[in-house]
């Protein structure tokens, strides 16, 4: 579809981060103008190369200030909900961009009449012990008051390119001669590609996805922290001692640590690390997963090597010669 036929106006806030960037592209090359509302728009000037000229323009908006959200919301035919955080830093806290964020976006799209679509995470629940979990629920919750038929997904442990997860245990192997296994590294996890959580989004805003529902999002295997380690390392090329932290280690580390700049693990962290990240059983009835949006995930195999490589002691060759 050229640009001259797009089919609509679609606000995306949060658009320039990791999974913010991959949903641009794919709403892009289906057409959509694109407004990416984000803090710095002189900071998401590398979406633009995403799609035509003039497609994809980026505004400024704060989940603080509230006329911010609206503005950026204003004419928009759908809205979709990228914000989120790891990590609580100054101002930014969990309640502020996860909970009162979400309620703020979702009534700004109510505003102005447009279809919504959030992004939260697997073991959001507004009973959760960590601040994380708790504020998705919550966000969850307020968005569901405010817009009854939009459309929430819930991924699990996200990996790509850009990811948070396998590039920092990567990065920990060039310095360290093990990686820590928190709880013994028996914690599951469905890891799901960002390229498809992207076509997940892209596909509820052309409105293949029914509104009021919970999407859950995983890849086609489970597999244990440990499970993930391994592989891994398989990929990059490297022999490392696995060495298992049990929890009550790893929360008191965490507690002692995780207040620095740049620390690899939060106490918080630890706390949503407890419990195992996967596509529930009802979800999977339901159809209220990739497969169900017609998606057919891919695998980590399939995909880890193709950015991993960087992290290998011969660079794109491993030790038996292989690209």
């Amino acid at each position: 579809m050229h640009f001259r036929d797009r089919p609509g106006l679609v606000t995306v806030f949060g658009g320039s981060g990791f999974v913010g960037r991959h949903v641009v592209r794919a709403l892009a090359r289906r057409g959509w103008q694109v407004r990416v509302a984000v803090r710095r728009p002189d900071l998401a000037v590398h979406l633009q190369p995403l799609g035509y000229v003039g497609q994809i323009k980026a505004v400024q908006a704060n989940l603080r200030y509230r006329w911010s959200v609206d503005r950026a919301a204003e004419g928009a035919d759908c809205v979709v909900n990228l914000v989120g955080i790891l990590k609580e830093e100054g101002r930014q806290s969990f309640a502020t961009v996860q909970e009162f964020g979400a309620r703020a976006v979702a009534e700004a799209a109510r505003a102005a009449g447009a279809r919504l679509v959030h992004a939260s995470a697997i073991g959001a629940d507004p009973a959760s012990p960590s601040g994380y979990g708790r504020s998705k629920g919550l966000g969850e919750r307020a968005v569901l008051e405010t817009v009854k038929g939009a459309v929430i997904f819930r991924p699990s442990i996200i990996f790509g390119q850009e990811d948070a997860f396998f590039n920092r245990f990567a990065r920990m192997t060039r310095l360290s001669p093990f990686l820590p296994l928190i709880g013994g590294g028996v914690t599951r996890f469905q890891p799901v590609f960002v390229g498809d959580v992207a076509e997940a989004f892209a596909r509820a805003v052309d409105g293949a996805a029914a509104g009021g529902r919970v999407y859950e999002l995983g890849g086609p295997e489970v597999a244990t922290f440990r499970q993930c380690m391994e592989l891994m390392l398989e990929i990059i090329d490297r022999r490392r001692l696995l060495i298992s932290l049990p929890w009550f280690l790893a929360r008191a580390v965490a507690r002692a640590t995780g207040w620095l700049p740049g620390a690899p693990l939060t106490y918080d962290q630890v706390l949503m690390l407890e419990n195992d990240t996967t596509v529930s059983a009802e979800a999977e009835r339901a159809g209220r997963t990739l497969a169900g949006l017609g998606i057919t995930p891919r695998a980590m195999a399939a995909i880890l090597p193709t950015y991993m490589w960087v992290y290998r002691p011969q660079g794109q060759f491993s030790r038996k010669g292989e690209v």
